[in-house]
């Protein structure tokens, strides 16, 4: 009798934990400014087009709240200005490349080509804002609960390199800024500042390694990957991103699990090991793009990530993947997750805490292949779109419609596999005394 009540109340002790688990996941999303079975889409020029703070934003969604159902589609287009450019008229762009995806969300970040890379020019201005609440007054005529996100324009670099005329171009972008600034509160839009953060980061980057701190806007205008994972940053906060990964401490002398938050602690057993089984609500945010089964173009940025991480409040702001062991007895362990070493650390790092987010654990490899599918499902629909749908729309081709669904299809298709392989799986924790 005793060991069937002994049973049930672990059982009982499990299911409350789940609970509370499943309800700190829930509240995480209530918050958050995105919901389920939302489409939100990315409006821009070669910045956007460049599919880097994009999907750092899609991958941080759906590994981070890996039950909402969110449709992500890229619309920018290079050398685009707020009238209008490369792609066609605002009224060309927004009728073929906005209204059929019908978004729910959308982010609208123009400017950079719209100033021409002189001092403020009126005219230029007048034309800028123009085109802006053009742009407002189209989508809420077609969608009139669509929730507009403004971008205040990335920076010009004008920290590692010197300005070209007194306040440099990147004042005149923080002009443009300003304006952005003005109209989201004149429509209630929510807006977010993607240029002052990179500046701030591009300012201790190149006190900390002024060669490498060139690289983060190599040509002054288009952010390498560490770039745009700040200006990734800024659009996750101003949309209330939860920070929290997961959040563990155990206290080895007591043999008790003292904090769980979002995620399960099972099988506690220390017996100069210290051994658990843990499955998180969530996954960390992938901040390493050294992994070598990615292909050469997403590596190609990562000491621009690193740079960026050193030089930003990323990890603390948004990816916080918390453990931390107190009571130990041994100088140093061996921590092993699923039987792979993450790293050997001594008993005051451990008794402090660790940030598991940025360590090489099975969690942060998962993310990686959510991020590899992120980019494949980009890539199809960047074909679909500009290579097939609009090179080809005046060629009168019987087969284009199918061509196109197929695309349709296989993005889908993408898309739940995407989904499916953010789930988290249990893992086992092991410290072995060294």
């Amino acid at each position: 009798m005793r060991q069937f009540l002994s049973r049930g109340i672990r059982l009982a002790l499990l299911l409350l934990a789940l609970l509370a688990a499943s309800a700190a996941v829930l509240a995480a999303q209530q918050s958050f400014y995105l919901h389920d079975k939302d489409t939100v889409l990315f409006y821009g020029d070669s910045i956007t087009e460049q599919r880097l703070y994009t999907t750092f934003v899609e991958t941080f969604v759906v590994t981070r709240y890996p039950q909402l159902n969110v449709r992500f589609v890229n619309s920018a287009w290079g050398g685009e200005n707020a009238p209008g450019g490369n792609g066609g008229s605002a009224d060309v762009r927004l009728t073929r490349d906005v209204l059929p995806y019908k978004p729910t969300v959308m982010t609208v970040m123009l400017g950079m080509n719209d100033g021409g890379y002189i001092a403020l020019d009126e005219e230029r201005f007048k034309r800028y804002t123009a085109g802006m609440e053009h742009i407002l007054q189209v989508v809420k005529d077609a969608f009139p609960n669509i929730r507009v996100t403004l971008l205040e324009p990335s920076p010009y670099d004008d920290v590692t390199v010197e300005p070209q005329f007194p306040g440099g171009y990147n004042g005149v972008l923080v002009r443009y800024g300003q304006y952005v600034r003005e109209l989201g509160r004149k429509n209630q839009m929510l807006v977010a500042d993607l240029n002052a953060p990179v500046v701030e980061m591009l300012k201790k980057a190149n006190a900390l390694d002024p060669a490498g701190a060139k690289a983060l806007i190599p040509g002054r205008i288009h952010p390498s990957s560490g770039g745009h994972l700040v200006m990734a940053e800024a659009l996750l906060k101003a949309w209330g991103a939860s920070p929290l990964v997961s959040a563990v401490e155990i206290d080895a002398a007591s043999k008790q699990v003292a904090q769980a938050e979002n995620t399960t602690v099972t099988g506690l057993a220390i017996v100069g090991a210290v051994s658990w089984s843990q499955k998180d609500a969530v996954l960390p945010m992938l901040v390493s793009l050294r992994d070598r089964s990615l292909p050469i173009g997403p590596r190609r940025g990562a000491a621009t990530m690193d740079l960026a991480l050193k030089a930003s409040d990323f990890m603390e702001a948004l990816n916080q993947e918390t453990l931390r062991v107190r009571g130990l007895e041994a100088p140093s362990y061996t921590l092993k997750i699923n039987g792979s070493v993450v790293g050997s650390f001594s008993r005051e790092q451990l008794a402090q805490g660790l940030n598991l987010a940025g360590l090489p654990t099975p969690m942060a490899k998962q993310s990686l292949g959510v991020h590899l599918l992120t980019l494949k499902r980009g890539d199809v629909h960047e074909m679909r779109w500009k290579q097939l749908q609009v090179a080809l729309q005046n060629d009168n081709l019987s087969r284009l419609p199918a061509v196109l669904d197929g695309l349709d299809a296989m993005d889908e298709e993408l898309a739940v596999r995407q989904r499916a392989a953010a789930q988290p799986l249990p893992c086992s924790y092991e410290l072995i005394p060294e």
